[in-house]
């Protein structure tokens, strides 16, 4: 299993920083109050509030303040603020050799996948995916999951029954993100390895036809074969074509991994949706996949 970074406690310090889009201290200074407001010391990297574009400053400036929050022995976590697209620009860029020999938790969802990828291939440290600040206030539900996640309180979760779910009971390590950001990182030093593990995906506005191709590629490259299970969240705002695709993006999902016996859970409520519940990747997760109820639980 993954390596557990220390639990936050009163009085520690997290670091915000953006590794993707720009964001202002207008769209920040709420969260903020609500993060300190749990006992922590917020710090906000050097460069946030930087734009170039899209981007929330250079990719060195971005680079430098990810590489600052990993090596400053005073931050315990590190909040990225917002995802969009960038993050895959800087991580060859960073050294994570200190935070190798002193793992704290990174945060978020999105293209922070990249993060969650990279780290866990490498380092085997475990991190949060969970909600980040941009989306606070979409769902006190997530936002206290985070809150709990961070201070090491226990997360189980029970959600209602899928139609296209696959009954079952595994165990595994948890992994996974963004399907576009996965199939992205194919081939590449972020590559993930998914055998004996349990997988979750979840993306949004993408073409339906692109959702198949994302698919194929995970099953031809073994990514799907061989896993302990499957755990799908939101899958939101999906297009189509003139001629349609015809097919949902669940079932094309459920087409790509009907051939294979490991329980399916659908609609599980994370991902580009407001009830995006935090899931620590790298560790060890319980499902339980039933008619009636499936329950997703800490070992």
């Amino acid at each position: 299993m993954a390596v557990l970074p220390p639990y936050l406690k009163p009085g520690d310090s997290i670091a915000l920083i953006a590794t993707a889009r720009k964001i202002s201290p207008e769209e920040l200074l709420p969260s903020i109050e609500l993060i300190e407001s749990w006992g922590l010391n917020v710090v906000t990297a050097p460069n946030l509030y930087k734009q170039e574009n899209q981007f929330a400053g250079s990719d060195e400036d971005r680079a430098a303040d990810l590489q600052w929050a990993l090596d400053n022995e005073n931050i315990k976590a590190i909040l990225c603020v917002r995802g969009g697209y960038g993050t895959v620009r800087i991580i060859d860029k960073i050294d994570f050799s200190k935070f190798g020999k002193q793992p704290k938790w990174i945060i978020g969802y999105s293209d922070v996948t990249v993060l969650h990828q990279h780290i866990h291939t490498n380092f085997n440290v475990a991190t949060l995916h969970a909600t980040m600040p941009i989306n606070f206030f979409k769902n006190e539900e997530a936002t206290e999951s985070l809150r709990k996640a961070l201070f090491g309180e226990q997360l189980n979760y029970e959600i209602k029954p899928h139609s296209l779910n696959r009954e079952g009971n595994t165990e595994g390590e948890l992994v996974g993100g963004n399907l576009s950001l996965i199939y992205a990182l194919t081939g590449s030093k972020s590559d993930i390895e998914t055998d004996g593990k349990i997988l979750f995906i979840e993306d949004l506005d993408e073409y339906l036809y692109h959702v198949d191709r994302m698919m194929m590629n995970l099953k031809r490259s073994g990514k799907l074969s061989k896993l302990k299970g499957l755990v799908v969240g939101g899958m939101s705002d999906m297009k189509d074509n003139t001629v349609p695709f015809g097919k949902t993006a669940e079932e094309i999902i459920y087409d790509a991994v009907k051939e294979y016996n490991y329980p399916i859970c659908f609609d599980f409520p994370a991902g580009h949706i407001d009830r995006n519940l935090s899931l620590v990747f790298g560790k060890k997760y319980s499902l339980n996949v039933s008619k009636n109820h499936i329950h997703l639980k800490f070992t």
